[in-house]
């Protein structure tokens, strides 16, 4: 693999893994609702390792060349956010973000996880990202199969934004944990960025049709 194009990659990937989004909004929700946040990290940097095996074995190219089937899951993706967004902001009012109160009025580590890895698994523009980044840092010339090399810069990106997401988490908790009212907030604001997201993701699929 060619270090300059994998440095390069690394600068790219941890600057857009750092960029405040939808994975930081379930992150620090997740986070400050219960007492771990390594369900909802593990889970969102495991729907990233579903794109980055798509892409090893040219599914996402498959998929890209596929229009309408592009489009349900887009639909498909912004529906789950919408709903993700509501059950985030029906619980901002009661929830508890004590460590000790989180358990039992939280989902479960493994609902947590799974909707995790739903939020940045079944986001169509997560497997776009993919597809258009990766490719541009794969060398050809290089000694390791371009499959190899995809592989590995997926799992890059993977471990910086795990590493990313963890530092996020920790954060919001030791800042936020202490005041309920600016963590209700925050966690108000998660729900609006999530439903944010799924209604730009719908529109874009429903305002051509309506044309």
């Amino acid at each position: 693999m060619n270090p300059q194009l994998f440095i390069a990659f690394v600068i790219v990937a941890f600057s857009l893994a750092a960029t405040p989004g939808l994975d930081w909004a379930y992150t620090i929700s997740a986070g400050l609702r219960q007492r771990s946040f390594v369900p909802a990290v593990a889970g969102l940097c495991s729907g990233y390792l579903v794109h980055t095996a798509l892409m090893v074995v040219g599914l996402a190219a498959l998929l890209a060349g596929v229009p309408g089937l592009l489009g349900w899951l887009t639909v498909a993706g912004a529906g789950y956010l919408l709903w993700l967004g509501i059950g985030t902001m029906r619980s901002w009012r009661s929830a508890s973000f004590a460590a000790d109160d989180a358990v039992g009025q939280s989902p479960t580590q493994l609902r947590t996880f799974l909707q995790g890895m739903g939020t940045s698994g079944i986001n169509p523009k997560g497997l776009l990202f993919f597809l258009a980044l990766v490719p541009q840092f794969v060398s050809p010339q290089a000694s390791l199969p371009v499959p190899v090399q995809s592989g590995v810069l997926g799992l890059t990106f993977v471990l910086l934004a795990g590493a990313i997401y963890t530092v996020v988490a920790l954060t919001a908790r030791r800042l936020l944990q202490s005041r309920p009212s600016a963590a209700r907030g925050v966690t108000l604001a998660s729900g609006i960025i999530m439903m944010g997201l799924g209604a730009v993701l719908l529109g874009e699929q429903v305002l051509p049709l309506l044309r």
